[in-house]
């Protein structure tokens, strides 16, 4: 298993980050978007565009609950949110601007996935442990 890299950990951040906006984002120009603005005319372009989100997410939620767990995941979402939480209470983040939160949220979500990916890296790294979901084939 080759070492996770600076470089490597940012390039796991971009995909997860242009996964969460392709998704969704509060600018208008997202998935969401395009398809509530073309659902009455679904055709075969929305639909490819859709299943390989669908992939994406797949990819990074598995990867996320199956390095991180339940907990850690859990663990993960408080520690961004009380994150926001301390924004709000240090007045960097107001609750009254939807959009502001939003971004800083959708950002964050890009974290947790890029670091649930990067997980197996991270605890080798620290711990020495090698997490592995080789089983015999028989």
């Amino acid at each position: 298993m080759k070492a996770l890299t600076m470089q490597g950990f940012l390039l796991r951040l971009l995909f997860a980050f242009l996964l969460v906006m392709l998704t969704y984002n509060p600018s208008g120009y997202s998935y969401v978007h395009w398809l509530q603005k073309s659902f009455s005319h679904f055709g075969p372009l929305l639909g490819l565009a859709g299943i390989s989100l669908i992939i994406g997410w797949v990819i990074y939620i598995r990867a996320t609950l199956r390095s991180l767990g339940l907990v850690g995941l859990i663990l993960a979402v408080l520690f961004f949110g009380t994150l926001i939480w301390l924004f709000i209470d240090w007045g960097w983040l107001g609750l009254n601007n939807v959009t502001a939160v939003s971004w800083v949220i959708l950002v964050l979500l890009s974290f947790v996935l890029a670091i649930g990916i990067s997980w197996s890296h991270i605890r080798r790294k620290l711990s020495g442990q090698v997490d592995t979901d080789i089983v015999d084939e028989e």
